[in-house]
């Protein structure tokens, strides 16, 4: 199994209350996450927000006024993988309780996303499309030892 090359940039925007995210957010596993998903090199930047810069990127890219789990900018797709991944701390952590995972099951399955769509996948386009995203993220999260996010 070849592995791809990643750079990767992990930022914590508000240092008040990441503690526990930074925690669970360790370079190595990040990184790990990641390279499970590409399929070719990579320079992404992941960054961790709070409720406050995470509404305020959806509204302003997506016309979207509420702070939503993971966003994903894909600036190229060939021959590098160029992204930045923007995960809003407060609402993985409430998806996490309300879904009944840990917080380090859910940010491996929001990461796996994440650089899935970097690279080009869609699951909002059609229902063949989230199919084929959907059952490859089920394939990769399991691969790493986590359970099925969809369940």
């Amino acid at each position: 199994m070849t592995t791809n090359s990643l750079s990767l940039s992990l930022q914590f925007g508000s240092p008040s209350g990441m503690a526990r995210h930074r925690a669970v957010l360790t370079r190595a596993k990040v990184a790990r996450w990641i390279r499970h998903a590409l399929l070719r090199d990579a320079e992404l930047t992941v960054r961790i927000v709070d409720a406050e810069e995470g509404q305020a990127l959806n509204r302003s890219y997506r016309h979207k006024d509420y702070a939503t789990n993971v966003l994903t900018f894909d600036y190229a797709q060939e021959p590098v993988v160029l992204a930045d991944l923007v995960l809003c701390a407060p609402v993985v952590e409430r998806e996490a309780k309300e879904q009944g995972k840990t917080l380090e099951e859910h940010y491996a399955h929001l990461l796996v996303h994440g650089t899935l769509h970097a690279q080009g996948y869609e699951h909002e386009t059609n229902e063949r499309d989230a199919l084929e995203m959907e059952s490859l993220e089920v394939l990769l999260m399991e691969s790493l030892g986590y359970g099925n996010p969809y369940e």
